[in-house]
């Protein structure tokens, strides 16, 4: 007798392959059967006749350091369908930090993942990991170039060579030996945008001893410390020095220039074609989300939070700070909104857009920009507006599902989750949204879809025997309606679950029974 059987779905099995009618037998974390197993009997039966049965779905890129923390259920991502998240993303967490360092950066990115936890050590990979045990789904790694480089060489603008080098390269060796799948950066972000290539191509060289992948947010800020001042071109020269894979987050066309994924495209393109081993990822809305202090230069976060906001409270600092805004923020800033803030007495602002927020406080949006900042120690994130033509929301969304058509491409929601406020809704309909309401739009293969959600990532990543649909893999499933699923969530209302996803499996354990979270914590530390 089987611990659970789902009967009579059509099976979606991940490799790209046409879908199958067949039951599915799971014991204990793994399946056991595929096929037809009338004669079989099981504990637990689902009738998933009229339903589709396909891996679990891995979200290559999510912002969940802090909430898997504090609330391991994780129902937003398991009521999507997804059982696997990598979490570490952009450089950006607290994997890998000192004690010390670990509550001074932890208030550093607090803004996208709430306050640092307490007590809890962090100093390793193989600390960091166990902490993420036992949640509502599986959890995946990178090591994170922020904390390496902070712990290599401070919060400081300098090259990281000599015995920082070597320190930094013993960090990533030894983060990879404790079960990170690769090395993460953002190169907009602060320690990491004070690097320069030769410091990427060193520190994946590492990775790449590894078998790992570079997971690149690319540069968009110091772009003077890429040789030829391109981002992707940079990510695509570390992986021809270093041999490196390399995985490009969240890649995509934006409002201004939707329609024109070939001028994305062409450098990964040649790069593909000259050698270099590239796969990309993408999410399905047209608006952005991160915190305020992405658009201040390099100069103001040199020493940490605490230098930063002594300089958001310092005159002789302000001119700096607001032209560091305006020149690298031009044109969001009036209709951006805030998407949370930490500090009480500002959570009035919340769902505001900057221009509606600043006209209640009496100030210009820069000035409003950085009193939240500083009143709330950096606690604070916003979206971008959608655009205000619908057709180009509408083609930025036909580029995303043009771009997952390739064979090359995942899906990362980019996902900032929080109990509070209101967040961008990609952490809550990114998946439904993609094989609900776009594949239908456009008609796109299903088959193909779900590869690039399950079974692509799981092989790029070294997630061992998940991503497939088989007898003697893990038993990550999710069951939907692929007639009618769909997101609800959107910007006005970012949490509202998704519709026709009644069933959720992680490692054997049902996640989800009948579109309700059960509450278990099946997940793992994977790989």
């Amino acid at each position: 007798m089987a611990d659970l059987i789902l009967r009579g779905g059509s099976v979606v099995d991940g490799t790209g392959a046409a879908a199958f009618d067949a039951d599915v037998a799971v014991d204990g974390d793994r399946i056991s059967a595929v096929g037809d197993l009338s004669g079989m009997s099981a504990r637990r039966e689902i009738d998933a006749t009229g339903l589709t049965v396909s891996p679990g779905f891995i979200d290559t890129h999510a912002h969940s350091d802090g909430v898997l923390l504090r609330d391991p259920v994780h129902a937003h991502g398991l009521l999507q369908g997804v059982t696997t998240e990598f979490i570490t993303q952009d450089g950006l967490s607290y994997a890998l930090l000192s004690e010390q360092n670990l509550d001074s950066y932890g208030r550093y990115i607090a803004g996208l993942y709430g306050p640092p936890p307490v007590g809890l050590d962090m100093s390793t990979m193989a600390a960091f990991r166990s902490h993420y045990e036992g949640k509502g789904c599986n959890v995946a790694v990178q090591a994170p170039h922020g904390p390496v480089r902070l712990e290599s060489v401070g919060f400081e603008d300098v090259p990281l060579e000599g015995e920082g080098l070597a320190r930094a390269e013993r960090m990533v060796a030894e983060a990879m030996e404790q079960g990170a799948t690769g090395f993460s950066t953002g190169l907009s972000y602060y320690p990491n945008s004070y690097s320069d290539t030769d410091e990427l191509v060193a520190l994946n060289r590492v990775v790449a001893r590894y078998g790992g992948v570079y997971v690149t947010h690319i540069r968009n800020h110091n772009d003077d410390r890429a040789p030829d001042g391109s981002g992707i071109v940079e990510a695509m020269n570390i992986g021809r020095r270093s041999g490196v894979k390399v995985h490009i987050s969240h890649y995509r066309t934006f409002p201004s220039n939707a329609g024109d994924i070939d001028s994305i495209m062409s450098e990964v393109d040649q790069a593909k074609a000259d050698g270099v081993d590239v796969t990309l990822e993408c999410y399905p809305y047209a608006a952005a989300a991160t915190v305020p202090g992405y658009f201040l230069r390099g100069e103001c976060h040199v020493g940490g939070i605490d230098r930063l906001l002594e300089r958001l409270g310092d005159p002789a600092w302000h001119d700096r700070l607001v032209d560091s805004l305006e020149q690298l923020f031009p044109g969001r800033n009036d209709a951006a909104t805030f998407t949370w803030i930490g500090a009480d007495h500002l959570k009035h602002l919340e769902g505001l857009s900057f221009a509606d927020a600043a006209a209640r406080m009496g100030m210009s949006v820069s000035d409003l920009t950085l009193m939240v900042m500083r009143e709330s120690g950096l606690q604070c994130g916003f979206r971008d507006a959608m655009p205000a033509s619908p057709a180009v929301a509408r083609q930025v969304e036909a580029d995303v599902i043009a771009l997952l058509s390739r064979d090359d491409y995942m899906v990362g929601s980019d996902g900032i989750p929080f109990d509070e406020g209101i967040p961008h809704p990609r952490a809550y309909g990114t998946f439904p949204r993609i094989v609900g309401r776009l594949r239908r739009r456009t008609g796109v293969s299903l088959e193909h879809l779900v590869r690039g959600m399950t079974s692509l990532p799981a092989s790029r990543f070294g997630l061992a025997d998940r991503g497939v649909v088989a007898e003697g893999r893990f038993a990550d499933l999710v069951v939907f309606d692929a007639d009618s699923v769909i997101d609800t969530a959107d910007f006005n209302d970012p949490r509202t679950p998704p519709a026709g996803i009644p069933y959720v499996v992680v490692n054997g354990q049902i996640a989800v029974d009948r579109g309700r979270p059960t509450g278990v914590l099946a997940g793992r530390s994977v790989p």
